[in-house]
């Protein structure tokens, strides 16, 4: 049987809300939800949404990490933007990241995220593939 491995970013509210950053089963690793919040809780970026969205990449990277994976183990990405008309501003920094893995991805616009300042959050899914010895 798979083993459970809660990741956690040491944000106060995963205990609030109880979840966790990464959550790695077996050779899944699912990512909740990012935002570009730093660690002292302020958000990183201000209007800048390329800002944003690299730091959000790079906090997933991390989290991923601990897990065990990397970007490359990607298989899906879904981004929720605030305004979708900067569609292209985060594209393109998804590209950065991902050029070469191509994840399946999805971006919709929602109306608000938690805090007014967010205005990019992205979650992600990875699969661990072994490699034949």
């Amino acid at each position: 049987m798979a083993t459970r491995h809660n990741i956690s970013s040491g944000a106060p509210w995963e205990s609030v809300f109880g979840y966790s950053r990464a959550v790695r089963i077996g050779n899944q690793v699912h990512v909740a939800g990012t935002a570009a919040s730093g660690a002292n809780g302020q958000i990183v970026g201000g209007d800048n949404i390329e800002a944003q969205t690299r730091f959000i990449l790079q906090k997933i990277e991390a989290a991923l990490s601990e897990a065990g994976a990397t970007m490359r183990d990607v298989v899906r990405t879904r981004m929720f933007v605030t305004d979708i008309s900067r569609w292209e501003s985060v594209a393109r920094v998804h590209g950065e990241f991902f050029a070469d893995v191509r994840p399946a991805a999805t971006m919709v616009e929602v109306n608000k995220l938690i805090d007014p300042a967010m205005l990019i959050e992205i979650e992600v899914d990875a699969i661990i593939l072994e490699e034949a010895d």
